[in-house]
């Protein structure tokens, strides 16, 4: 038996998110404007989240885990200070944060995440 997947936001390598199985899987997101500091990086990544959240049908308070990867662990305040405006504190996924490097230089900010999909 196959299940379902459905692929959202396909591009040339991957989908922006999978949903199978009642669960959403976000790719690693990453800032349109590469010319932001980490603050507003990380708040272009989390309106685009938003988006495909809403795609499939949910928002972000099904988001169960999130994995946050800095290219420069020091840019953690800004990006603490975009993640802490955009989060509902009353639905707060499991989240880690480490650094990396990512595969652009201009990006300071990449994140991806699961969360239930709508039942």
């Amino acid at each position: 038996m196959t299940l379902p997947i459905v692929r959202l936001a396909e591009e040339q390598r991957l989908s922006g998110a999978t949903v199978a199985n009642g669960f959403v899987f976000l790719a690693g997101q990453v800032a349109d404007d590469d010319s932001l500091d980490a603050e507003g990086q990380t708040a272009d990544i989390l309106a685009q989240i938003d988006a495909l959240l809403a795609e499939a049908g949910v928002d972000k308070r099904s988001l169960l885990q999130i994995q946050i990867v800095l290219a420069d662990i020091a840019d953690a305040a800004l990006m603490n200070k975009a993640w802490d405006a955009w989060l509902d504190p009353a639905h707060k996924p499991a989240r880690m944060t480490i650094q990396a490097p990512l595969v652009n230089p201009k990006w300071k900010v990449e994140i991806t995440g699961v969360a239930l999909a709508k039942a």
